[in-house]
This record gives C-alpha cells, sequence and structure tokens, in this order.
C-alpha cells in the first residue's frame, strides 16, 4: 500500500513538472499555450492584434470623464464642484472655495492633469 502511495506521487510529481517546465519558457517568448474546449492552441501575444487595439483604447483614448474631473476638483480643495464645460481638450470644473467661487481646468487627457 505504501508503495502505491509513492508511485502515485512521483507520477504526480512528474507531471506536475512537465507541466511547469514549458510554461515558463513559452512565457519568456511570448508564447503561450492555452487548453480550451477547441484543444491545446499556440497563442503568441505580439501576433494579436486585438490586444494592441484594447491597450491603445484603454490607455491613449480614453480621457477625463466629467465624474473624474469633480473627484479631482474635490481633492484640490473645491467645494461644490460642478462640471461646466468639456472640450475635446479640457474639461472645466466650477466650484467654491473659502475665498469665493473658483475654478479648474483639467487636460481631457488620462489621469486628469490640471492645466491651470
Amino acid at each position: 500500500m505504501l508503495k502505491l502511495i509513492s508511485n502515485a506521487g512521483l507520477v504526480l510529481a512528474l507531471t506536475l513538472a512537465g507541466a511547469v517546465a514549458p510554461a515558463s519558457f513559452a512565457q519568456a517568448q511570448d508564447v503561450q499555450f492555452r487548453i480550451g474546449p477547441d484543444g491545446v492552441r499556440i497563442y503568441e501575444r505580439d501576433r494579436d492584434d486585438r490586444y494592441r487595439d484594447d491597450r491603445y483604447r484603454d490607455d491613449y483614448r480614453r480621457g477625463c470623464s466629467p465624474r473624474e474631473a469633480q473627484i479631482a476638483a474635490r481633492d484640490s480643495g473645491l467645494r461644490r464642484p460642478e462640471v461646466v464645460r468639456v472640450t475635446r481638450r479640457s474639461v472645466t470644473v466650477q466650484g467654491w472655495t473659502r475665498y469665493g467661487p473658483d475654478r479648474i481646468v483639467f487636460a481631457n487627457r488620462r489621469g486628469c492633469p490640471e492645466i491651470g
């Protein structure tokens, strides 16, 4: 019985070692083996155009939303911030400080950097 358990453990260890070794080589070369309902397929990240399109869309096209501008203005000390203008290049937010009405202009880029 003990010999059967040790043989099963040895088989399991060799199987896991065989599965882990090719995966590490594949990731070093940006090649992955994917196992799915249609079998084993080779996936190359550099050749997948959908990956580039998603990265481009998320990183560069996504600008500063009005909600993000309001949050950034509130973090800068503006009370009751209200978005009054959104253009292709900027998002303008008006609100109140302790000295009276004020406004902040953010660039319509990811992260809402403050322009002036």
